[in-house]
């Protein structure tokens, strides 16, 4: 073979392919790079217990149920590489068995083409009971706050919530209702 031959058909395509995929794979970078210096922080106005409905005995286990208020802005959640995020509200709490407890009450998933994106309701009710491994519920002190997902067009997903200082806390009846 000579040295003035020319590359085979699949020698370039192999080329142009790659080219593509490297052309592709910066941009993705580049675009969840881009997202580092946007402030994402929704404006959360309300997030507060309305009305607790019900605490019982449950198969061995506490249940409460209950509804509460809930006003937040998630429009500045978004931008360009957002395409939904996946919203919830957690119940967290402490009994001397777990002292870490995490449970998701009501979630909501709000996409980029939706034209309201703000989240207004009053006395929603839970998607999901409180609900505790044993009879611990029971006058403990329950602080709700607000998580959410973000789900890039590229890139990684990552979640956050809501400042600590600004969540809503009350404590559950000493009697079951």
């Amino acid at each position: 073979m000579s040295s003035t031959s020319m590359h085979t058909v699949w020698v370039r395509l192999n080329a142009v392919v790659f080219f593509g995929l490297s052309v592709i794979i910066s941009l993705s970078g580049m675009a969840a790079v881009s997202k580092i210096y946007h402030p994402d922080k929704p404006i959360i106005h309300k997030l507060k217990l309305n009305k607790m409905r019900s605490l019982k005995s449950h198969g061995g286990v506490d249940r409460a149920l209950l509804s509460f208020n809930i006003h937040a802005d998630m429009n500045p959640t978004f931008h360009w590489n957002v395409k939904q995020i996946f919203v919830y509200v957690v119940a967290n709490y402490k009994t001397d068995r777990n002292p870490k407890n995490h449970v998701v009450l009501w979630d909501k998933i709000i996409e980029a083409t939706d034209a309201d994106k703000v989240i207004e309701q009053s006395n929603v009710f839970v998607k999901y009971a409180l609900v505790d491994q044993s009879d611990g519920l029971r006058g403990e002190d329950i602080t709700l706050q607000l998580m959410w997902d973000h789900m890039p067009i590229t890139g990684f997903m990552w979640m956050e919530e809501q400042d600590p200082k600004t969540r809503s806390k009350f404590t559950l009846p000493m009697d079951y209702q």
